[in-house]
């Protein structure tokens, strides 16, 4: 018996459109890490995979990340593999119908969940900042007015927020999560241009240099 563990290449559709593009992360002005994103399209869905590297304030390798959706940008797969703070761990994730089963490996240790969220629920995975471009991708440009969602910073919890168009700025969005407030800016098609997060000191730009920036 051959088992197939998620994301296995035969399982994928094959993309309609495909953009790919790096972001490049500053934090308290210095260039601390990069995140490299294909972001795919097909007949079903979409599909976000990111690799990269980041120093401060934490420390984090993305060997891979991905997040499948479907047409409506639901989530229905997560896939994350690298180290954080030196402890190399996966974490497996499938959605369904407002269930999120969550299965995480740490330092050789398997343990498994079931949590209920809400179906529409964004996967943020903290500290990662590419699954931004879910919004960006979903809102664009000319949102006329705040939207409340929710956003399950997996897989630790879920939480209320609200995103909104910055005033005589269509182009940016600002979204609150908490105390925190995240302003993206995007462009017609969606794409991320940058991010900024002000109380942590946090910057990110999409760029075209790559992983030769660490």
């Amino acid at each position: 018996m051959i088992i197939l563990t998620f994301p296995h290449p035969l399982l994928q559709a094959v993309p309609d459109t495909e953009e790919t593009g790096t972001l490049s992360i500053y934090f308290m002005q210095e260039q601390v890490g990069y995140e490299e994103y294909i972001w795919e399209e097909d007949d079903l869905g979409f599909t976000l995979t990111v690799r990269g590297r980041m120093t401060k304030p934490i420390d984090i390798s993305i060997e891979r990340l991905v997040i499948r959706m479907d047409k409506s940008f639901i989530t229905e797969r997560y896939l994350f593999e690298g180290r954080i703070s030196g402890v190399e761990q996966e974490i497996q994730s499938f959605f369904s119908e407002g269930k999120a089963v969550n299965t995480r490996q740490v330092a050789g240790q398997e343990r498994t969940e079931t949590v209920d969220i809400r179906r529409d629920a964004v996967l943020l995975p903290n500290p990662v900042f590419s699954p931004y471009m879910v919004l960006t991708k979903k809102y664009r440009c000319g949102l006329p007015e705040a939207v409340e969602i929710s956003a399950y910073i997996i897989p630790q919890m879920e939480a209320l927020a609200s995103i909104a168009p910055k005033q005589d700025s269509p182009c940016y969005l600002v979204l609150l999560l908490g105390p925190t407030q995240i302003e993206l800016k995007t462009d017609e098609d969606g794409g991320l241009i940058g991010l900024d997060i002000p109380s942590q000191n946090l910057r990110v730009e999409r760029t075209k240099t790559g992983s030769d920036i660490l």
